[in-house]
């Protein structure tokens, strides 16, 4: 069983997660909103992003979701797509409640 510090300190960086996650997608979506310069601003985001989510989560679900974060970034009109929230979603909802129904 859990103590309450470390349930508040998880809680505590799951919401940082999020939060981040967030300001990097709206980061992300800002080629929109500038036409023509744009573009140019997707070639210098998309590594970055895919870097910052290898950081942000470990192991097999950082890797493959920074990959597939570079590919969304690096591709025209795929701005949109929320790529850091979707992975908080996946790691924090669906991975979470699978590993829960398996215990």
């Amino acid at each position: 069983m859990e103590s309450k510090n470390v349930v508040a300190v998880k809680n505590n960086l799951k919401s940082k997660k999020l939060v981040l996650g967030i300001l990097f997608d709206a980061i992300g979506m800002l080629s929109f909103t500038i036409p023509g310069i744009g573009e140019f601003g997707d070639v210098v985001w998309a590594p970055l992003a895919g870097f910052l989510m290898t950081r942000m989560y470990e192991g097999r679900v950082g890797k493959v979701a920074g990959v597939l974060t570079f590919v969304e970034e690096i591709l025209p009109f795929t701005d949109v797509v929320p790529s850091f929230t979707l992975t908080w979603i996946y790691t924090y909802w669906i991975k979470s409640n699978n590993s829960e129904g398996k215990s």
